[in-house]
């Protein structure tokens, strides 16, 4: 994967190359507040301390603003960070952008999928058009597997 860097939420700016993990899950969903986001984000945040165990870091990517960020991470007590993309530099770069059917209409949107990239940069598995229900427990059951 290339290097990039974004800003994130408690005034960070995260990095891909160098992180100590064994392991980093980003995972991208459409908007905070809502659902699905808001069901994914409390599995993730449930299983965060089994992340840990694994030697793996977690963080949550979506188009929203930092201040919504905050706001978000704050309501849910999530102890990961949230990474902020208005641009959508992240999301081109994992290709996440699709258009979707949303009540009756064509939008364009980020499509739910989650990464799994190594201490070297390397992209190991990705999961695109995630359903919210057993996908967290699938990325458990994969990470622990790492070496």
């Amino acid at each position: 994967m290339p290097d990039f860097s974004a800003a994130m939420t408690s005034g960070q700016t995260f990095q891909l190359l160098g992180r100590p993990a064994k392991a980093t899950v980003l995972f991208f969903y459409p908007k905070d507040n809502t659902p699905g986001c808001t069901t994914e984000n409390i599995a993730f945040r449930d299983a965060h301390a089994q992340f840990v165990a694994a030697g793996v870091e977690i963080y949550g990517i979506s188009r929203d603003s930092l201040r919504s960020h905050e706001s978000f991470k704050a309501k849910l007590e999530l102890p990961f960070e949230l990474i902020s993309d208005p641009d959508e530099a992240v999301c081109l770069l994992f290709n996440v952008m699709k258009m979707k059917q949303m009540y009756g209409k064509t939008v364009r949107g980020v499509e739910r999928s989650t990464f799994v990239i190594d201490a070297q940069g390397r992209l190991v598995k990705e999961w695109r058009g995630v359903k919210v229900a057993t996908h967290v427990e699938e990325v458990l059951e994969f990470v622990a597997r790492l070496n």
